[in-house]
């Protein structure tokens, strides 16, 4: 059983100034750099929130100005495009028009040779003519 004498008193002093010893050296400061951890540890949370957030925030202009810049490039290509289409369009028409003044040149020349070569057998017939006619003759 249990005795109540003086050594228990003894211990039991001996128990409590060395569980309040222990308090103020040991238990309290690792109380204090525990509570210091955790708030350092909420501390980096937060911050690595709020970069996450910012990351985000960043991430979504990038593809403003990405989906921005696409947009422009296609306009610029598009008009690029349609203004090539209408260069081509009229080298087309001035090809055209040169081809149509130049078969319109050709006809004419040949026209006027033809002209030139009738002119040239209608002499040389009469020619032919009257030499056959002397010869029928016998001149």
């Amino acid at each position: 059983m249990l005795e109540l004498n003086k050594w228990f008193f003894v211990q039991l002093a001996n128990f409590l100034i060395l569980l309040v010893l222990l308090n103020i050296i040991l238990f309290k400061p690792l109380l204090q750099l525990f509570k210091e951890r955790e708030g350092r540890t909420k501390g980096f949370l937060d911050d690595a929130r709020n970069m996450d957030g910012e990351k985000e925030n960043l991430l979504s202009q990038i593809d403003k100005k990405i989906s921005a810049a696409n947009e422009e490039a296609k306009k610029i290509h598009e008009q690029l495009r349609s203004e090539g289409v209408k260069i081509n369009k009229e080298i087309l028409e001035r090809a055209h028009k040169e081809a149509t003044e130049i078969s319109e040149k050709a006809r004419r020349d040949i026209e006027a040779e033809v002209k030139k070569a009738k002119e040239g057998l209608r002499g040389d017939i009469e020619a032919f003519a009257n030499k056959i006619v002397e010869k029928m003759i016998g001149v």
